[in-house]
């Protein structure tokens, strides 16, 4: 059975691995995987991977690729020259870009389709021309990233049991979007507690702000982990 803290995420939402690493540091006991997301990644390339992995926890690197296949086949072959575990690309660009991902990463990085960002809601989903509601259109790009032969999907806590519902038990669902009770929801439309993440299917949940920003990271990472337990 999966210790609770190894469910949880933390991100690195700094700017610098120089503000970053006091940080990463001192939560890394007390969660099971670290991310590195375009603000870190923009400012430190490639090496912060390996300092962040260098900690003796798997590494998320959140990219969120999407371009064209060769150029995204070429990203995520040295995405897993960095030592990451997991890569995010878009599942809206498509199976040709999924599959060249895959391609790419050679089984040495596990590639995670992001369905619809979570800062989305059903208005924002209209206006880019992804009518219906929200699950309708995580459920579609789901299938469609699994079918092209996506290791995992990243989705909201709203939509992560019809997911789960209509991709199996075996993708990794990362869930980002999670809020503990009376925490700031910040720019997250689609957000849930940490519990109910995990009660509908979560694998694994992406904590930011209530981390980074908590006056005790490691009492707000334990009080996420004894939830989760």
């Amino acid at each position: 059975m999966t210790a609770p803290r190894e469910r949880i995420c933390s991100a690195l939402d700094f700017a610098s691995w120089s503000e970053a690493a006091p940080f990463a540091r001192a939560i890394a006991p007390h969660v099971g995987m670290l991310k590195v997301g375009l603000e870190l990644f923009t400012a430190e390339g490639p090496p912060v991977v390996r300092a962040a992995a260098a900690l003796g926890l798997p590494v998320f690197l959140d990219l969120k690729l999407h371009d064209i296949p060769a150029t995204v086949e070429g990203a995520a072959r040295s995405a897993a020259a960095t030592g990451a575990a997991l890569l995010t690309i878009h599942a809206s660009g498509g199976p040709e870009m999924i599959r060249a991902a895959v391609r790419g990463a050679g089984g040495r990085v596990r590639i995670l389709a992001v369905t619809v960002l979570t800062s989305l809601d059903a208005e924002a989903l209209e206006r880019i021309g992804l009518g219906g509601p929200p699950e309708a259109a995580v459920v579609r790009l789901a299938r469609l990233a699994v079918e092209a032969g996506a290791g995992g999907l990243v989705c909201s806590p709203h939509e992560v049991a019809a997911v789960r519902a209509a991709v199996g038990a075996g993708p990794l669902l990362v869930v980002p979007g999670v809020r503990p009770a009376g925490s700031a929801t910040g720019d997250q439309a689609r957000f849930a507690t940490p519990g109910d993440a995990v009660r509908a299917g979560a694998d694994v949940i992406v904590v930011g702000r209530p981390l980074r920003d908590a006056p005790d990271p490691v009492a707000a990472a334990r009080a996420i982990a004894s939830e989760l337990g």
